[in-house]
């Protein structure tokens, strides 16, 4: 009997997501050190949304991962090496593990934005291709790992988006766009954003308690009695 599947929170799937990519376009540096795992998840581009997580973030997302058996560890070398078994757990085909991976960096995407994407990590024929594999995913016995959101006002194709955190935001809010007053809180908010905001303040709070440990070292240096 397949386990059901645990809601990740952002910061998860960041991770699980940037193993899953280095598999494929810098397999000579795979399994990944944590640094580059951290390099990975704080990339500029082909992120959304951009994070500065720290490297005691990524490394509790890499232990709960580990949990799940989605992430494992390897030794060799100077430092332990991370990677993904996303395939085995979910019990997928590669294809669509790199439909996943993409969905997991950049967030939703039509079917020929995912083709596009992908490219660098397998070549899909075409957008029915495409189609094909995320149907296969939505379809999936286990429990579906993709959704198909409504049509944005003006759009000419649909967006699809990962359900390892959960329902996204957009399905929660309905095809009339923006929250409905009772079903859904104004306050509700995705976990992904939640662990964003969370990333955020844990970053904020280790500066400024650097900040405070560098200011009691100059003023003892200084003989001075540091501020309250």
């Amino acid at each position: 009997m397949t386990q059901a599947l645990p809601i990740l929170s952002l910061v998860e799937t960041r991770v699980l997501g940037v193993l899953a990519e280095k598999q494929r376009t810098v397999p000579d540096s795979y399994p990944l050190t944590l640094n580059s795992l951290v390099s990975g998840c704080n990339q500029k581009t082909s992120r959304s949304p951009v994070l500065e997580l720290s490297e005691a973030q990524v490394q509790a997302a890499i232990d709960s991962l580990k949990g799940y058996s989605l992430v494992a560890e390897t030794s060799g070398g100077r430092a332990f090496r991370y990677e993904h078994n996303v395939d085995r757990v979910l019990r997928i085909p590669s294809q669509s593990v790199i439909l996943l991976t993409v969905l997991m960096l950049r967030g939703p995407q039509t079917a020929g934005e995912l083709r596009i994407a992908c490219d660098r990590m397998h070549n899909f024929a075409d957008i029915s291709s495409v189609e094909g594999f995320l149907d296969e995913l939505t379809e999936r016995p286990a429990g579906a790992l993709v959704v198909k959101l409504a049509r944005l006002p003006g759009a000419r194709e649909s967006r699809w988006a990962h359900l390892l955190s959960g329902a996204p935001a957009e399905e929660l809010a309905g095809p009339g766009g923006g929250s409905a007053e009772g079903a859904y809180a104004p306050h509700d908010a995705s976990l992904g954003e939640v662990a964003a905001l969370k990333a955020n303040v844990a970053r904020l709070e280790a500066e400024l308690a650097s900040l405070k440990a560098l200011v009691g070292r100059v003023c003892s240096e200084l003989g001075i009695s540091e501020a309250k």
